[in-house]
């Protein structure tokens, strides 16, 4: 088993605030009806931003210590599991978006496959990561291989080619790509 890096920074992540709610509700596409699933949501940080922006949430993240933050919010419903084996049924979403969590998995091309699964035809999936081309996102990186963190980050470019045979586009703001993909 591998060290979970989360749960020790999650109380301190919980504090942290969600501050790109207005490129979010664009990109996708929000208000909504209908159930969003956050993957990776981790605290429920990025959900209770936009929380007011759809009918439920749903947090699926695979560290505990993350998940045990979303106690305090009683509108999130959070799930323990992988991205690579989301525990829900095919086309079981309007909405799914990852928010700076894909460098975090384990197998980028399984998570994006297993995101659009469970997303129903005509939905939005987002993934939001920071841009790894910019020199403050290499920092970022450094720091967290120093930290023996899995992490590794994908040009927004290849993002794009981990899902085929989708309508997609590529949002960038400061150091932050914002990937979207409609089914």
């Amino acid at each position: 088993m591998r060290f979970d890096h989360f749960s020790i920074v999650a109380p301190l992540y919980a504090r942290v605030t969600y501050s790109k709610r207005d490129v979010m509700r664009e990109v996708a596409a929000l208000p909504a009806k209908g159930c969003l699933l956050d993957v990776g949501g981790g605290t429920g940080r990025v959900s209770s931003a936009i929380r007011d922006l759809i009918d439920d949430v749903v947090i699926a993240d695979v560290s505990l210590g993350m998940l045990k933050q979303t106690r305090f919010s009683s509108s999130l419903r959070s799930v323990c599991g992988a991205s690579e084996s989301l525990p829900f049924p095919d086309d079981s979403f309007e909405r799914v978006i990852m928010v700076d969590a894909l460098h975090h998995v384990i197998n980028h091309a399984q998570s994006a496959h297993e995101m659009l699964r469970v997303l129903k035809p005509g939905g939005i999936l987002v993934i939001e990561e920071p841009d790894i081309r910019t020199f403050g996102v290499k920092l970022i990186a450094l720091a967290e291989k120093m930290l023996l963190m899995r992490s590794h980050f994908l040009a927004p470019e290849q993002i794009v080619k981990l899902i085929e045979n989708v309508d997609k586009k590529i949002r960038y703001k400061d150091d932050t790509a914002w990937i979207v993909f409609k089914k």
